[in-house]
């Protein structure tokens, strides 16, 4: 380490900068490649997104480059993309932790998802072919294993599997990744609440959105979707 640059095993301290170091010793040393920083990034946007992460719950770069095996650099840059999109917050001191949403915010995110998801299962519909309707049978079978065996953090990434693969037919990717920021945003949130709700069963409004789909039933996949999508947050937030 060059004098006069710190570093925090506690926090993650984003604002630090050696500025004193020569250009000669930074070209001779480059930066990792692409490829680590965006394996952790995407790594642990998987773990938020999918509640595998509790609010509140603080990282350390060094705690983050020894899961994913690198360095601090790309850990680093992971946090700040992840605090860019909402997915965990940094406070004035330099933590970094998940969020934990005001009830506020949950009714805000979930009108959110009310908003976007209605609207791409709308514009899928008029592909949602057969194929698709198995596909979605399948995956929500899967939601079905995970409710049986507990597993929350399985049963969000299956639930969602089951949104996204449906949302795919609208090819309208700029309104899917807007969705999967919401979900990135309310994953540590859907972990408690899956805890509340205790689910003894799949979700009931998975199979509404299968038969809307069925029959072609714009209004009623419009009307479960909303449901599906809003119903559990709602009640967090009341």
């Amino acid at each position: 380490m060059e004098p006069g640059c710190t570093a925090t095993d506690s926090w993650i301290d984003l604002t630090q900068v050696c500025d004193h170091i020569s250009p000669m010793l930074i070209t001779s040393r480059p930066d990792p490649t692409p490829s680590a920083h965006d394996r952790v990034y995407r790594g642990l946007r998987t773990r938020i997104m999918h509640g595998d992460i509790a609010p509140g719950q603080a990282l350390t770069l060094r705690g983050i480059g020894k899961e994913f095996g690198v360095s601090m650099t790309p850990a680093r840059e992971a946090v700040r993309r992840l605090v860019a999109e909402g997915a965990l917050t940094l406070s004035s001191s330099g933590r970094v932790s998940t969020p934990e949403l005001s009830n506020d915010r949950i009714e805000e995110l979930a009108a959110l998802r009310s908003l976007i998801e209605v609207e791409l299962a709308s514009r899928a519909l008029p592909r949602a072919h057969l194929a698709l309707i198995e596909r979605l049978q399948t995956i929500n079978a899967s939601v079905s294993e995970m409710v049986v065996k507990q597993d929350a953090v399985g049963y969000i990434r299956t639930n969602l599997e089951f949104h996204r693969t449906l949302y795919l037919r609208a090819q309208a990717p700029a309104m899917l990744a807007m969705a999967e920021t919401v979900w990135l945003q309310l994953g540590p949130t859907m972990r408690r609440l899956y805890g509340r709700l205790q689910r003894k069963e799949p979700p009931h409004n998975h199979r509404l959105i299968l038969a809307a789909l069925r029959a072609g039933d714009e209004p009623g996949l419009r009307l479960a979707v909303r449901t599906d999508v809003t119903q559990g947050l709602r009640m967090l937030a009341g």
